[in-house]
């Protein structure tokens, strides 16, 4: 009986975020509250950047706090939650003059690990985050707990916030398929899908370091890799240097130091 409550309670309030929505915000300036001592506590990515590139990652930071609500479900969500939520949408997108995440109006932060129905209290809870569908489309759910892990120094290649903002760039073109069209140029279409079964069958094989989950579709693969590009791309550059190549491209970035 205490699960069912409790699964109606989480229902209850995810229906109330989804029902509430956000009115996205224009802004020019960027918003009173101060994030560069987070940014520099927290964000490796931000760290790396030159002074242009950390004022630009500040402004992108700005606007998608202002445009996004975030809220806690059984936790309160700090300013760096905060920080660490913007920066995982910032990261993939750095590399695009112009983007919005038009298919987001709510972050929903949770304690930790939840299950299918959104309970986080009880047993059988292993999800880390999720992009909404159907009633619950617009609407990301995280783990703080998760969030939180991907960006200290024992995440290695796993960073969940920052795979779920990259099944949202997936999800932009009406297909959360692993193929980004609106981010990749049709010629590299099939290329991309032959990379990916490859590499599919590489890891099934158990000849490859790259997560085992990303075998799960194409759609996971493309997020999981992305992970390892943003956390680890030295290493995956070293170890998959056409797959970095192709995410370079992809992502418009080089993140790779040599």
């Amino acid at each position: 009986m205490t699960y069912v409550i409790l699964g109606l309670v989480g229902f209850a309030l995810i229906a109330y975020f989804f029902l509430k929505g956000s009115k996205p915000k224009n802004i020019d300036a960027a918003i009173s509250v101060d994030y560069k001592l987070l940014l520099n506590t927290h964000i490796q990515f931000y760290k790396d950047l030159d002074d242009a590139g950390k004022l630009l990652f500040e402004q992108k930071v700005n606007v998608f706090l202002a445009n996004i609500t975030i809220e806690g479900v059984g936790t309160a969500v700090e300013d760096a939650d905060r920080v660490m939520i913007a920066s995982s949408a910032v990261i993939p997108i750095f590399g695009f003059k112009d983007w919005e995440y038009r298919n987001l109006t709510n972050v929903i932060l949770y304690p930790d690990t939840f299950d299918g129905e959104f309970q986080f209290e009880g047993e059988n809870r292993s999800i880390l985050g999720m992009v909404g569908t159907g009633y619950m489309n617009g609407q990301m759910i995280l783990s703080r707990a998760a969030l939180i892990k991907g960006f200290s120094k024992s995440a290695g290649k796993e960073n969940t916030a920052i795979h779920e903002f990259v099944h949202l760039l997936d999800k932009s073109d009406g297909a959360t398929d692993g193929v980004p069209e609106n981010l990749l140029a049709h010629e590299y279409v099939l290329p991309w899908l032959k990379m990916i079964h490859q590499e599919i069958h590489k890891i099934e094989a158990g000849r490859s370091d790259i997560n085992p989950y990303a075998v799960t579709n194409e759609a996971e693969f493309f997020a999981v890799v992305a992970e390892y590009f943003f956390q680890k791309p030295d290493e995956l550059k070293h170890k998959h240097p056409e797959l970095y190549e192709m995410l370079s491209t992809i992502f418009m970035q080089d993140r790779a130091k040599d």
